[in-house]
C-alpha cells in the first residue's frame, strides 16, 4: 500500500469520517463501515483531504487540463485539491457547476474556469453514478472531454449487477476511475493496526458477500 493511502485511512478514522459498526446502505445492506466525506468540515481537515487527492492524482500520473467538482460535495473537493496541486507545482484550473443555471450577472451553469480540454471529475464516492452522469453531460455540452474520475474511497461493492459503481462508470462511459484508497486497502490497514483490527473480519465477510 502506498504510504498516502495508509495515512488517508488513518486520517479518515481519526476524523470519524470512516466509522465502524452497523449502517444500513441505500441498497438495504447492513454494512460494517460507513464513509461520509461531508464530515471533513473544517479548514484543516479540508486542507489535508485536498493533499491526499493531490497525491493520488500525481501518483496515478493523470493527464488532465481542468478539475471539475459536481455540486455540492465536489465544490470544496475541487477547490482544496487545486490548492494542494498548486503547492506541488501543478497549477491547474478548477470548475464546478450550479444546481440551477444563473440567468443574471455573469450567468451560466458553471463557476470557475471554463470547461475545456481534458476534464477530470472529482467526487467523494460513486454510489448510483447520477452525479457522474450529469457531470459528463455538462462537460460534453461545453465542448470539453471527460477523461476520468477521482474519488476518495472505492467501496468495491456490487451495484444492481455484478459490477461495482466504479466499474459501471468505466463500462458505460469508458472513463477510468481512480481512488485515494479502496476497500482492499482498508482491509490491509485493519490487519496491521491493532486498535482497529477487530473490525477486519466483519468487513472481509461483507467484501466476500457483496464485493465486485
Amino acid at each position: 500500500m502506498h504510504d498516502f493511502r495508509h495515512q488517508f485511512l488513518q486520517f479518515a478514522i481519526e476524523q470519524q469520517v470512516l466509522r465502524f459498526g452497523e449502517f444500513t446502505t441505500k441498497a438495504g445492506r447492513v454494512s460494517p463501515y460507513f464513509f461520509n466525506a461531508g464530515l471533513f468540515a473544517d479548514g484543516q481537515s479540508l486542507q489535508q483531504l485536498g493533499e491526499f487527492y493531490a497525491k493520488a492524482i500525481l501518483n496515478a500520473q493523470i493527464d488532465f487540463d481542468v478539475l471539475f467538482g459536481p455540486a455540492y460535495k465536489g465544490i470544496p473537493l475541487a477547490t482544496s485539491t487545486a490548492i494542494a496541486l498548486a503547492n506541488h507545482r501543478h497549477n491547474v484550473p478548477w470548475c464546478c457547476n450550479r444546481k440551477e443555471a444563473k440567468d443574471h450577472g455573469e450567468g451560466g451553469q458553471t463557476i470557475g474556469a471554463p470547461l475545456s480540454g481534458r476534464v477530470l471529475i472529482i467526487d467523494d464516492v460513486i454510489s448510483a453514478g447520477t452525479s457522474i452522469r450529469e457531470s459528463i453531460t455538462l462537460i460534453r455540452a461545453h465542448g470539453a472531454t471527460p477523461c476520468g474520475v477521482i474519488i476518495a474511497l472505492d467501496r468495491m461493492e456490487r451495484g444492481i449487477g455484478e459490477r461495482s459503481a466504479a466499474q459501471e462508470v468505466t463500462q458505460t462511459f469508458g472513463l477510468p476511475v481512480w481512488a485515494i484508497a479502496n476497500l482492499d486497502d482498508l482491509l490491509g490497514y485493519l490487519q496491521k493496526e491493532i486498535n482497529v483490527k477487530q473490525y477486519h473480519d466483519a468487513i472481509l465477510a461483507y467484501r466476500t458477500r457483496y464485493g465486485a
